[in-house]
């Protein structure tokens, strides 16, 4: 092994969408950062490896509005508008770009984490630098950073640095929680292997291998095969055993589970419209719901998330229902293959759920984060995770000018607020939170419009609230639209003040539909939900004047958020949005207008 030194602010171990969205807020943020990832490709179990679709706070768009913004947002938004044929290649490569072009990001893909340097020295521990092998290189990496964070789902920079966690199912008596087990055990969530197939022209005959599981049609009574082009998240199988040390044979009985399935539909006679049907692509690692999870100072529970709690220190937020899965997945034939708890609010995550209670620079995002099994079983999906991490990326580059005091440095209330809007701004989503931030010039001035709806006052775009509350999110939510709408097109919003200030910095948030699930999916009955293209209420072209100096001018816009960084501060006194066109829509639409 060839041995490499490298520095950074901030090292994250993982590339599934928690590592990915860690780093990217790192980063522009002003952080130097090295991500790591053990696999070819970004994205973890939404990666073309796994192809599971990326779901969130909006419950499949049952809870209409709650969609998360930010990071996310973007990266869906983009994959949308340049990947309507829903490649997940193309989805691979669009996480790929996001990272490479990012000057301060350092990746390394197929690199592993195997261990670190910890200093116990001053009473508590820290990471000094995390150590990784490149195998297909010949390459040993020791990484030095004030920060770290672990997003690599099982947890192995935190194992390694003797960070405190948990596994399994607690008992009610641990927290009090209704939906723990009486007695505790060792058993978690199952992995599933999913798989893709295709309708042909003419019959496809399908030759199931001995070693295939075989089915019968009353294994299937509470596992509806409803469709063909994409396998089945109940497919599930491994949660009785240790998900880590034992992936190995859990890998080859969902292999067998997954063609047994296949075989079923294919063979049993059952299912003769699948007579066309051929599989076109099998996983070939599991797809890993569940493993270790770490304490932080604050463990999320079940009443955290029933009671739709906004805690002083949020920085992200979930809304998925309480989704248990009984261990032995597709063996459990006389069990519902999920029991999915419905709660009414969203809930915040605490930046306390998101660092370690026992190693004082590790943060982590993603399934591994401080919660019980119950809590759990929320938090673990993808586009939540992607808020933590976006979370935790923010927190770790605010953190900087303190790095002696480790994530302490942020845990002052003047610290947390100012955390909390910084993710307001890069178009995070924080429950009953709205922009305060006193640099934003926006916030003084006088707003008039060409014209305005009689729920979409010009006024809106500067009330400091980003997107439509609707009453069902939670108490804090007023069922205001929030966002200025015009009554035709074209049209124009102004911002003006008294005297002439130096602008700089220009940021736009836009509609894109968050009444609608967004999402990257290889179900067809998933897909005809969404609009794979850009989204119609998006502003198309638009410009941007300074007094009468056109600064600004974009055509073919796509996405939520912009941000305008002009190449030198222009005083004036009035700055305009002319909106020219849409995406469809018959009106401008604007949640938000910032000015630095």
């Amino acid at each position: 092994m060839t041995p490499h030194e490298l520095d950074a602010d901030f090292v994250v171990i993982g590339g599934g969408l928690a590592g990915v969205c860690a780093a990217l807020a790192a980063a522009r943020n002003g952080a130097k950062v090295v991500l790591v990832q053990d696999r070819s490709v970004l994205g973890g179990n939404a990666s073309s490896e796994v192809k599971m679709h990326v779901v969130g706070a909006d419950c499949h768009g049952t809870r209409p509005g709650a969609r998360e913004s930010g990071l996310i947002e973007e990266l869906r938004l983009e994959d949308a508008a340049r990947n309507p044929h829903r490649s997940y290649s193309q989805w691979d490569l669009l996480l790929y770009e996001k990272i490479v072009t990012e000057p301060n990001i350092t990746l390394l893909l197929d690199t592993d984490c195997v261990g670190c340097e910890v200093d116990a020295s001053g009473g508590q521990r820290r990471i000094v630098a995390a150590r990784a092998h490149r195998n297909s290189t010949e390459d040993a990496f020791t990484i030095r950073a004030p920060f770290f964070a672990d997003c690599s789902g099982d947890g192995r920079l935190g194992v390694e640095a003797g960070a405190e966690f948990t596994a399994g199912r607690e008992a009610t008596g641990a927290y009090g929680e209704t939906l723990a087990l009486a007695t505790a055990d060792t058993h978690t969530l199952g992995s599933s292997i999913l798989f893709t197939a295709r309708r042909h022209d003419t019959p496809q005959r399908f030759v199931a291998p001995a070693w295939v599981r075989r089915f019968q049609k009353n294994e299937f009574v509470h596992r509806p095969i409803k469709g063909y082009e994409y396998g089945y998240w109940w497919s599930e199988w491994g949660g009785q055993l240790d998900t880590l040390k034992d992936n190995a044979a859990i890998r080859h009985e969902l292999l067998r589970i997954t063609l047994g399935i296949w075989d079923y539909i294919k063979n049993s006679g059952a299912h003769p419209d699948s007579a066309n049907w051929a599989l076109d692509w099998v996983g070939a690692i599991p797809g890993k719901r569940e493993s270790r999870r770490f304490l932080g100072p604050h463990m999320l529970t079940q009443q955290d998330i029933e009671g739709g709690r906004v805690f002083p220190d949020q920085v992200a937020y979930g809304g998925w229902w309480l989704d248990l899965h009984p261990p032995g997945g597709i063996d459990a034939t006389r069990e519902l293959p999920c029991v999915q708890h419905h709660f009414p609010h969203l809930y915040t995550i605490p930046l306390r759920s998101l660092h370690s209670r026992n190693v004082a620079n590790l943060f982590f995002a993603g399934r591994i984060v401080s919660a019980t099994h119950v809590a759990f079983a929320s938090t673990r999906v993808m586009a939540t995770c992607a808020v933590m991490g976006q979370a935790i990326g923010t927190a770790a580059a605010l953190a900087l000018p303190r790095r002696g005091e480790g994530i302490a440095a942020i845990f002052e209330p003047p610290q947390v607020a100012r955390l909390q809007q910084q993710l307001l701004k890069d178009d995070a989503f924080l429950p009953a939170l709205r922009n305060s931030d006193p640099a934003d010039l926006a916030r003084t001035a006088q707003v008039t419009a060409s014209g305005e709806t009689a729920t979409g006052a010009a006024r809106h775009a500067v009330d400091g609230i980003a997107r439509e509350l609707f009453p069902h999110l939670g108490l804090w939510a007023d069922g205001g639209s929030h966002r200025w709408e015009s009554a035709t097109l074209p049209a124009w919003l102004e911002l003006a003040w008294r005297e002439p200030r130096p602008i700089a910095e220009i940021h736009l948030t836009f509609d894109s539909g968050f009444q609608r699930e967004l999402i990257l999916s290889a179900s067809d009955s998933t897909t005809r939900k969404t609009i794979r293209g850009p989204q119609p209420e998006l502003v198309c072209d638009y410009e941007i004047r300074l007094d009468d100096r056109v600064v600004v001018s974009v055509l073919d816009n796509h996405l939520r958020k912009r941000v305008h960084r002009l190449p030198a501060p222009v005083a004036a006194g009035r700055l305009r949005v002319s909106v020219l066109a849409t995406h469809g829509a018959p009106e401008a639409r604007i949640f938000e207008v910032r000015a630095y």
